[in-house]
């Protein structure tokens, strides 16, 4: 590879690398269902909210918290790879979650609202 060819690929590996993060941040794949209610340099706090059948792109979230305002049926979640499991969601309910990259799907009659607190490292 001539030196020019390499220097191109060294530059190019980096913007790609942080388009694919961008990509996975839940404000980007579905700014329709999220919204920044907060955001410091400890954490964002976004509120999340979406129908039966909807479903939400592959994304990341770092450790969080969520909090169910309304919804009584269960969200499910499909990790990258492929791996899918269901959460019951219950009007009142918190839950700690680590780190995840995931697509999520709410199931249930009518709509679903929650708040995400995700924690920022410090």
């Amino acid at each position: 590879m001539s030196p020019r060819a390499l220097a191109f690929v060294l530059v190019l590996i980096p913007l790609l690398a942080a388009r694919t993060a961008q990509a996975q941040d839940p404000m980007k794949v579905s700014p329709d269902h999220f919204k920044v209610l907060l955001e410091n340099e400890h954490v964002r706090v976004l509120d999340f909210q979406s129908t039966a059948g909807v479903k939400i792109p592959m994304h990341s979230h770092p450790n969080y918290i969520s909090y169910s305002i309304a919804g009584t049926g269960k969200t499910k979640f499909t990790s990258k790879d492929g791996k899918v499991t269901e959460e019951p969601d219950k009007a009142g309910q918190a839950t700690w979650h680590e780190a995840a990259t995931h697509a999520s799907e709410y199931e249930g009659p009518g709509a679903t609202h929650v708040l995400l607190i995700e924690l920022k490292d410090d």
